[in-house]
């Protein structure tokens, strides 16, 4: 995938850039990314909002991506789980600074079956995953020092065999309503196009928005 190839997906003509399904846009941004991008192109910012309406926001990393959404993991109790599953909602937003693009993305969010989690978790590196069990994400902790001591008992705990899943840990899937696809332009005469659809999935339209 090619910045020219890229391009020529997002001209003028509307039909061109729209078609039936924002996903492949989507996908060869995301290949274009994976190899212009220098450092994770699949991180991106999750946005959610605590019981006091008061909105938070952080980087994580995208884990998968299909026609049924995006898919991210974490701790459930940490306070981003926690404002997701108050409000089961979120916002995304991709920003390839190298590549002058971005992508924000809202939607509703549902967790994974556990089956598909374990088999994510049992992915990673074992110090990561003895890492899900030692920290307990977003809670006050007295020290560094107090942090390693936590990994050094569970390294023992988990010397031997496979490390499970800890029952906090899951996967979060965002279905998005709308997607908006940004490009730079000179003069600020950026390029958006945004992608919408209702509830019950039908379709997506498409409308140019003003810069």
């Amino acid at each position: 995938m090619t910045d020219e190839t890229a391009e020529a997906a997002f001209q003028d003509d509307d039909q061109t850039i729209a078609g039936d399904n924002p996903f492949l846009l989507f996908q060869d941004w995301m290949t274009l990314a994976e190899h212009k991008e220098p450092n994770d192109p699949n991180a991106m910012a999750l946005a959610t909002v605590d019981d006091q309406s008061l909105p938070d926001v952080r980087m994580v990393l995208l884990k998968g991506f299909d026609s049924e959404g995006f898919v991210f993991y974490t701790n459930s109790e940490s306070a981003k789980g926690q404002e997701l599953e108050q409000t089961m909602k979120a916002a995304l937003l991709f920003h390839w600074k190298s590549l002058r693009r971005q992508v924000r993305i809202r939607g509703t969010v549902s967790r994974l079956p556990d089956e598909e989690a374990d088999a994510y978790f049992q992915s990673r590196p074992r110090a990561s995953r003895i890492g899900a069990w030692a920290s307990q994400q977003s809670r006050p902790v007295a020290s560094r020092k107090a942090l390693w001591q936590a990994v050094t008992k569970e390294t023992a705990r988990f010397a031997i065999g496979t490390v499970p899943r800890p029952p906090y840990w899951n996967g979060y899937r965002v279905r998005p309503l709308s997607m908006e696809f940004w490009m730079d332009k000179p003069f600020r005469l950026h390029d958006r196009v945004l992608f919408t659809r209702t509830s019950d999935g039908t379709g997506w339209t498409t409308q140019r928005l003003f810069p």
